[in-house]
């Protein structure tokens, strides 16, 4: 019987970088950054940046993300391989956002960490790069 092995896409330093570069914009503009952090899923085998903001609660996901389109174009260079096909908008509500808050806290101005293997409750976890988590 043959074995199908998965190779995990790794998070390069060029996505961390188009991250905080794009957290920091995003701060500049009052998006009100809460949590942001990338998250890998087994399946399909990718990194999502993940992004909450109280701003999906008050103007909803669509509006969100036409702000993210927004930012990113300015300085398409400054956050290269970044689009909002590879970025998550929720709500600082999101289950996911509030059990990581009960295990981790990311302040601003703080440098980012990895969290990874690791059972939050319910959900566990196989890779993150955690930026920000109020």
């Amino acid at each position: 019987m043959a074995e199908e092995t998965v190779v995990k896409e790794p998070l390069t330093t060029e996505m961390t970088a188009a991250g905080e570069e794009l957290m920091q914009r995003l701060d500049a503009a009052d998006f009100g950054v809460v949590a942001a952090f990338w998250l890998y899923a087994l399946e399909p085998n990718r990194w999502r940046l993940m992004l909450a903001s109280p701003l999906v609660d008050r103007e909803g996901p669509i509006k969100a993300y036409a702000r993210i389109q927004a930012t990113l174009v300015k300085r398409p260079d400054a956050v290269p391989g970044l689009s909002v096909r590879n970025i998550t908008v929720l709500s600082p509500k999101d289950p996911l956002v509030k059990k990581l808050r009960t295990v981790i806290r990311v302040g601003k101005g703080k440098r980012g960490m990895r969290f990874s293997s690791a059972r939050v409750r319910d959900t566990f976890v196989e890779d993150s790069y955690i930026y920000r988590l109020l």
